[in-house]
């Protein structure tokens, strides 16, 4: 069973720093564009940060300059460095895999950023 788990959410204070992982089983991320995508409390979903097959990269504007989004194919696994983190960037983070007609999510992780 196809399956994207994340981890490296958690609590932490305003301006610091995390790193978030996804890890994919049972299919390569080599073909795949992955992203990272956050859900607040009462808001949609959004699209954090992406990154093509090939290696180019794509971030929202409020996170520019703050998180940066990589790749392992050798682990099959994406990453999300979240630096000088806000209270706004609380959220459920999410991990996206897309090829084709193929779109696979994982089942996220908790982010919170204290004041």
């Amino acid at each position: 069973q196809v399956q994207l788990v994340e981890s490296g959410g958690g609590l932490v204070q305003t301006g610091g720093s995390l790193r978030l992982s996804c890890v994919a089983s049972r299919f390569l991320i080599s073909w795949y564009n992955m992203g990272w995508y956050r859900q607040a409390p009462g808001k949609q979903r959004e699209s954090v940060a992406d990154i093509t097959s090939g290696g180019s990269t794509n971030y929202e504007d409020s996170v520019k300059g703050r998180f940066t989004i990589s790749r392992d194919n050798a682990k099959n696994t994406v990453y999300l460095q979240m630096n000088d983190l806000k209270a706004d960037d609380t959220a459920v983070y999410f991990c996206n895999a897309k090829f084709a007609q193929d779109s696979y999510w994982g089942q996220g992780t908790q982010v919170t950023v204290a004041l």
